[in-house]
């Protein structure tokens, strides 16, 4: 998919390389749309006055599409999906139970427990009925048997859904935040091999390369 340097794409993606703008870009590349880029770095663009009109969070990924704004990895996804749906990335609408199921069991569950992990937050017993996943390693066998109950995690065909749960599985393995079971060995290995997620890390991994001497000289 050819990024567009004209300002009057009506398709824009805010991101920067090392972030979860990944995860947009992905969805972007699957979609097969043209989209314009803006790059943006964590100690000051991200937090200037004019991005925090698009996303007072100050954090990307944003995309903003025909002037309407859509933040969150989950979100944007979904979106995409049905924007543009020629590209095919969401089941039937008679079919999406798996597809939101799972896509909003990463964005709540597995990223809580994920999470806490990484911060080493303690949970009680009696506090597992108040996080939401439980314990860790409950939402990690959850996930575990979600991707591995249909060819992809919505059913037979790859949607939406599997660039956000894949996002999470592959990173995960990668950063160790998640462990590295057969199940989602198996499943990131499907993922990685497409083209389009080839293209789309191709562009952030040249981002980054980029980025990072920029710095070196800085």
């Amino acid at each position: 998919m050819p990024i567009v340097e004209s300002a009057s794409c009506n398709l824009v993606l805010y991101t920067n390389p090392w972030s979860r703008g990944q995860i947009a870009r992905w969805m972007l590349e699957e979609t097969g749309v043209p989209y314009r880029q803006v790059l943006l770095d964590y100690g000051t663009t991200m937090k200037s006055p004019e991005y925090l009109k698009i996303n007072p969070m100050g954090k990307v990924p944003a995309v903003v599409h025909n002037g309407h704004v859509i933040t969150e990895c989950a979100a944007i996804c979904a979106y995409l999906a049905d924007a543009f749906p020629a590209a095919g990335l969401a089941p039937d609408v008679t079919e999406r139970a798996d597809y939101y199921r799972w896509m909003f069991f990463a964005a709540g569950p597995v990223e809580a427990a994920v999470s806490d992990r990484m911060l080493k937050a303690e949970i009680s017993e009696d506090q597992q009925r108040m996080v939401g996943y439980g314990t860790f390693d409950r939402a990690v066998d959850v996930l575990a048997q979600a991707v591995t109950a249909n060819p992809f995690v919505a059913g037979p065909k790859f949607s939406a859904a599997d660039v956000y749960v894949g996002s999470h599985v592959i990173w995960g393995m990668q950063f160790g935040t998640l462990p590295k079971r057969p199940e989602f060995e198996a499943y990131a290995a499907k993922l990685v091999s497409r083209p389009t997620y080839q293209a789309a890390k191709a562009i952030d991994d040249k981002l980054g390369m980029e980025l990072a001497a920029r710095q070196d000289k800085g």
